[in-house]
C-alpha cells in the first residue's frame, strides 16, 4: 500500500533583515526628499485636515482632489463644522469627486468625534478603528502623519511597491500575502521620520514602481528588487 501523501505547507515569505531595512529606509527617504510631491496635506499634522485627504484620496487621483480640498476646509474648516452642516450641502459640496458615501462617512465621523471626543480625534489605533469608514490604512495615516507615531500603512501603492522589492512572485492580493504586507510595513518604519516615510512609500509607488510600465531604469530599488527587471505578463 502506497504511503499517503502529507500537504507540505507553502513556506513563509521571510522579512528582510536589518541591513536590507536600513538600505530600502535610506534610498526610499533619499530619493522622496529630491523628488516627493508638495502637497498642501503634507505641511500639516491637523488630524482633521489630514482625515479629509485621505478620505479624498481614496479612489480619486490627486489632481482632482487639490481643489476640492481647499474648498472643503474653506467651507468645514474643522469637524464641528462639518457636523453641524446640512446633509444634501455635504454631498453638494464634495461634487465632482463621486462615490458618495465618503462625505456622508466623513460626517459621521466629525458628528462622533464632537459628540463623544470633544469635536477632535483620539490617536490610538482601537479608537480610531471604532469610527465607521476609519479602516486600517486610515488609521495608520491619521496615527503617522497626525500624531507621529511609529504606525504601519498599507495601500494600493504601498503593496505594489513592497509586493515588488521583497517578495517578487506570488499573488500579491491573497489574504495571506496581505497580511505579510502589513507584517512588511510595519517592520520596515523607521523610529525616526514616520511622516516622511510614509508619504514616501505611497509617491513611490505612484510615480516610479507604477502598476503598468514602472520607470525600472531609474529606480533607485532596482538593484536589489525580486521583481526586477518587471514582467507586465507576471502577476
Amino acid at each position: 500500500m502506497p504511503a499517503k501523501r502529507t500537504a507540505t505547507k507553502p513556506k513563509a515569505t521571510p522579512l528582510p533583515k536589518p541591513p536590507d531595512r536600513r538600505r530600502f529606509r535610506t534610498r526610499l527617504l533619499t530619493w522622496y526628499r529630491r523628488h516627493g510631491r508638495d502637497l498642501p496635506w503634507r505641511t500639516t499634522d491637523d488630524p482633521y485636515h489630514i482625515l479629509v485627504s485621505e478620505i479624498m484620496l481614496q479612489q480619486t487621483q490627486v489632481d482632482r482632489v487639490l481643489p476640492k480640498y481647499a474648498e472643503w476646509l474653506e467651507k468645514y474648516p474643522s469637524f464641528g463644522a462639518l457636523a453641524a452642516a446640512p446633509e444634501h450641502e455635504v454631498t453638494r459640496t464634495w461634487y465632482p469627486l463621486g462615490y458618495n458615501i465618503r462625505p456622508k462617512r466623513l460626517q459621521s465621523i466629525a458628528r462622533e468625534a464632537v459628540a463623544h471626543y470633544g469635536g477632535a480625534l483620539p490617536s490610538d489605533e482601537a479608537t480610531l478603528l471604532s469610527f465607521k469608514g476609519i479602516g486600517a490604512y486610515t488609521a495608520g495615516a491619521i496615527r503617522s502623519f497626525a500624531f507621529g507615531e511609529r504606525a504601519a500603512i498599507l495601500d494600493t501603492n504601498v503593496a505594489r511597491v513592497l509586493f515588488r522589492v521583497f517578495v517578487g512572485k506570488g499573488d500579491p492580493k491573497s489574504h495571506a500575502m496581505k497580511r505579510h504586507l502589513w507584517t512588511l510595513s510595519a517592520t520596515l518604519v523607521p523610529m525616526r521620520h514616520v511622516f516622511d516615510f510614509n508619504q514616501a512609500l505611497m509617491d513611490f509607488g505612484a510615480m516610479i514602481c507604477v502598476a503598468r510600465n514602472p520607470k525600472c531604469p531609474v529606480c533607485p530599488m532596482a538593484k536589489n528588487c525580486r521583481a526586477f527587471p518587471f514582467d507586465p505578463a507576471a502577476k
